[in-house]
């Protein structure tokens, strides 16, 4: 590898540290909306897979943390990982205790990325043996992985009897355009579709202000009041242990390696499962509050890195949550990777953790710095120069750029298509997970229906 790559791999990761921090902090982006769109244009420009892969785990080391800043300042979860800290971190603010658990939130943080990479890329290295066999049956396991997700999704029924029709509707719109000839026979068409299903909730969001009555719904007609902490004010060592207790560390580290082993489950549903088990016997509200963020943070960054880790390195297939969902760029993105041919593929055995330690490392120590130092500073800035519109609108726009190119202006109306369907699916209980499974299934799925 040439010094000019490991150049573009700094640059990049400073890249991902920049632009997350700005849209972590946010309110209201969800992680795959936000990562996808910009990690496929990256991948699509023709950078090594080397660098893609250094900016990706940059990007999500940055974003977990950052989103999580708004649920404490604002009481608007940042994203879909922040939102369980939500009960906690507004009974922590009405405390006046917001500063110190945006410290404690880096420090989980930095707990979750020392103990899941490393974990992570073991776990990788001893699966990889099964690799070969599991690509095999790559088509099975993702139908299956979709019937696994949604028996534990909440709404179970409606994601178990969507799964066949949505993948009726991706391979009609397939040979819809093989019929027409906007694409030649065969080549299917998977990352418009994989935008579609992204921007799916946001399209419905929108649509909804169309109709009156929801838009009367609503309308308010007052500001909601924003405390930021002084960041001078409360500004104290950078010493993780000084920040958070004995106790809080020992339950991070726990949660953090336990959840590094469940990296097919849903890492929200995992974020849930160890803040609240591992915290239910402290008394005192406050310090089981701040040891539930401090978990969470660390659950949340060990699930996302082991879940994209894991599969990346072992298998070369999306079989976790993460994988394919903010992290589909990585393994599928038409005409640059596929499924035969992605970054498990294409980087050696040095390269993975050398890009992924890269990454991690820079993201890690820039994003703990700022956030313990200058979180209130940072938030202040971004709710009042930043256009939350003009950011969504900007994704929107990269997804009409790329479905044209994938398919001509026919494919615009076809993302549109499956974005409302998703979408409606997805505030329906279909989560992200069950209907990208359900994409890359589907002529499985079909084929198998036809017999």
């Amino acid at each position: 590898m040439s010094l000019n790559i490991f150049i573009q791999m700094v640059v990049m990761a400073l890249a991902a540290v920049a632009l997350y921090t700005v849209i972590g902090l946010i309110p209201g982006t969800d992680e795959t909306s936000v990562l996808l769109p910009i990690t496929l244009v990256i991948v699509l420009a023709g950078f090594e897979p080397i660098v893609v892969l250094t900016f990706f785990i940059a990007a999500i080391v940055t974003l977990n943390l950052t989103n999580a800043i708004p649920t404490v300042l604002v009481g608007l979860p940042g994203g879909v990982m922040s939102s369980p800290m939500l009960e906690s971190a507004l009974y922590l603010k009405e405390k006046g205790r917001s500063a110190a658990v945006i410290k404690k939130m880096a420090v989980g943080t930095l707990i979750g990325v020392l103990i899941s990479i490393p974990l992570a890329m073991i776990l990788a290295s001893l699966l990889a043996p099964l690799g070969p066999m599991l690509t095999e049956y790559a088509p099975l396991l993702l139908f299956i992985g979709a019937i696994f997700l949604s028996l534990l999704s909440k709404q179970k029924i409606i994601s178990l009897i969507s799964i066949i029709p949505l993948a009726l509707l991706f391979m009609g719109l397939r040979y819809l355009y093989w019929g027409v000839g906007v694409v030649p026979e065969g080549v299917n068409i998977t990352t418009s579709f994989f935008l579609g299903i992204t921007v799916g909730p946001l399209l419905v969001s929108l649509i909804d202000l169309i109709n009156k009555d929801k838009r009367a719904e609503m309308s308010t007609d007052q500001y909601k009041k924003i405390t930021l902490p002084n960041d001078k004010k409360h500004r104290q060592s950078l010493n993780p242990f000084k920040i958070i207790s004995k106790a809080e560390f020992k339950t991070a580290s726990l949660g953090a390696f336990l959840s590094s082993f469940l990296f097919v489950l849903s890492p929200v549903g995992l974020t849930i499962l160890f803040g609240e088990t591992l915290n239910n016997r402290i008394k005192d509200p406050i310090k089981k509050a701040e040891s539930t963020i401090v978990t969470m943070n660390a659950v949340g960054q060990a699930t996302y890195l082991s879940g994209l880790i894991i599969p990346l390195i072992a298998i070369g297939i999306p079989l976790s949550p993460i994988s394919i969902g903010p992290g589909g760029a990585l393994f599928n993105a038409p005409p640059v990777l596929s499924l035969e041919n992605n970054i498990h593929h294409l980087l050696s055995t040095w390269q993975f953790p050398l890009a992924i330690l890269t990454g991690g490392l820079i993201a890690l120590v820039i994003t703990y710095f700022l956030t313990t130092r200058f979180a209130g500073t940072m938030s202040n800035i971004v709710l009042r120069k930043i256009s939350h519109e003009a950011v969504l609108g900007l994704f929107i726009a990269f997804i009409v750029l790329l479905a044209y190119m994938d398919a001509g202006l026919i494919n615009i109306f076809g993302v549109l298509l499956i974005g409302i369907v998703c979408g409606t699916l997805n505030k329906k209980g279909m989560n992200y997970g069950i209907q990208f499974m359900t994409l890359y299934a589907a002529p499985f799925i079909v084929k198998m229906l036809v017999g």
